[in-house]
């Protein structure tokens, strides 16, 4: 199991004429639905970096006082889910090191792949980790390349790297975006007046007004200073590998990606899904929140009436990315609340976005049964999980992924449902019109890894 996170970045060319802490924390804000237990931001006024983080909200671990603090010119920050056993505070983003050209803070989303080899590059090298990231992996390469010259250094240290990694990173004087060669995970640019901004999504820019100008691409590093802004190819790419889970689930609705929208892109997921499994039913219900869109289309083009019959208390977070599953189980109780009134009697089609474990859709198929449905069919928005993913999304080990080990109609008995059908892979794929499928990483559904 490992980490997804958001990450942040803004230059400001002008010294004082923006509050880039705040900024970041607003951005931040806008990103907290990617990682709920840590935040961090780091500031630099152009000749020393100064860094705050800890464990929580990004509400719960900044307040007026705190971002005081951080004056500078230039910022990062990151928000962070950990896998079990991890959320730690020395876990926490950005982290802060010592290069041979002075000093830099690194945010980072994804996961390498090659950890251990690079583990034991660094031990020969007496470089020892002291969290369990491999954020601090790359920081620690970083440290150790000789190269004073930042470009230089993590050009360097890039090419060392397999797996995902999109990087936010900070020295006293530059702002650098750096995205891996397959492009696993988004990493956008934009302008806010004459200063630039770095996000994960772009629901960021929307939040805090600035313009979305292009996504950074795989392989590329852009680098922002007082200078104006570069962009340089770093490692090539044989092929883009977008991790299709981004659109499926992980992103916010308001963001776009490589010029698609996020929640158009669902609501055409449900319509796919209608045509691929249609059914006679009264009500068409989404899981909130991930299974709203899909939820729309398919009624759209069902012709069956939409209904929210499922309340989310909405100070609850997302089940899928708690690192317990004591607590994913009690969440599930906490977290929806049917309203018996829409349901009962009712033939519901209940859509969500995925089944990864199977235990919280069962939960919610039991909670539409208690209110009374006649029936209830399961329509999910993406295709069956058969494959871990080792690049960054919270999947558990294949033995813990539902469809891996049980065919449709054991999966169906299992959940309580009276039919299940999932999306085809192809007709996910057919809903995207600027990207085509063989950019994205479908490895969860067909085992086929870019790495």
């Amino acid at each position: 199991m490992h980490e997804e996170c958001g990450v942040f970045g803004i230059f400001n060319k002008e010294e004082g004429s923006l509050d880039v802490a705040k900024l970041t924390y607003f951005a931040l804000y806008a990103l907290q639905h990617r990682g709920q237990e840590s935040a961090g931001i780091a500031v630099s006024d152009g000749e020393k970096l100064l860094i705050y983080k800890d464990l929580g909200l990004v509400s719960e671990v900044f307040d007026e006082e705190k971002l005081k603090t951080l004056q500078g010119n230039c910022a990062i920050g990151h928000v962070r889910y950990s896998t079990a056993g991890a959320n730690i505070w020395e876990n926490s983003q950005p982290l802060l090191k010592n290069y041979n050209g002075g000093t830099f803070s690194l945010a980072h989303n994804g996961n390498l792949v090659n950890q251990t080899e690079l583990k034991e590059k660094l031990k020969e090298k007496g470089i020892q980790n002291y969290s369990s990231t491999d954020s601090e992996i790359i920081c620690n390469l970083i440290k150790a390349t000789p190269e004073e010259n930042i470009e230089k250094n993590i050009e360097i240290v890039a090419a060392q790297l397999k797996g995902a990694f999109s990087l936010v990173i900070m020295t006293e004087d530059k702002l650098i975006g750096l995205k891996d060669p397959f492009g696993f995970h988004p990493l956008a640019l934009g302008k806010l007046g004459d200063s630039y901004v770095f996000a994960s999504e772009t629901c960021a820019f929307n939040l805090i007004g600035a313009e979305f100008i292009r996504e950074i691409e795989p392989g590329e590093m852009v680098v922002i200073d007082k200078e104006g802004i570069k962009s340089t190819k770093i490692l090539p790419n044989k092929r883009k590998a977008l991790c299709i889970f981004e659109f499926v689930y992980f992103a916010r609705p308001d963001s776009d990606i490589y010029g698609e929208n996020i929640a158009l892109s669902r609501q055409k997921m449900g319509r796919k899904l209608a045509q691929e499994y249609p059914v006679q039913a009264d009500i068409v219900v989404p899981v909130p929140d991930s299974g709203i869109s899909a939820a729309i289309g398919y009624a759209a083009q069902s012709g069956i009436p939409y209904e929210e019959g499922l309340i989310k208390n909405r100070y609850v977070g997302r089940t899928f990315i708690q690192p317990e599953q004591l607590i994913r189980d009690f969440g599930v109780k906490i977290k929806l609340s049917p309203i018996k009134e829409i349901i009962k009697g009712k033939r519901v089609i209940l859509i969500d976005d995925s089944i990864v474990r199977g235990t919280t859709s069962r939960k919610i198929v039991d909670l539409v049964r208690n209110a009374e449905a006649r029936e209830v069919h399961v329509r999910i928005s993406s295709p069956p999980i058969y494959f871990p993913c080792f690049y960054g999304i919270d999947t558990p080990s294949k033995k813990d992924l539902w469809a891996a080990n049980h065919n449709l109609e054991e999966t169906r008995k299992w959940l309580g449902a009276d039919s299940l059908g999932y999306i085809s892979v192809e007709g996910l794929c057919s809903v995207f019109d600027k990207i085509p499928a063989d950019n994205f990483c479908l490895a969860c559904f067909n085992g086929k890894y870019p790495i």
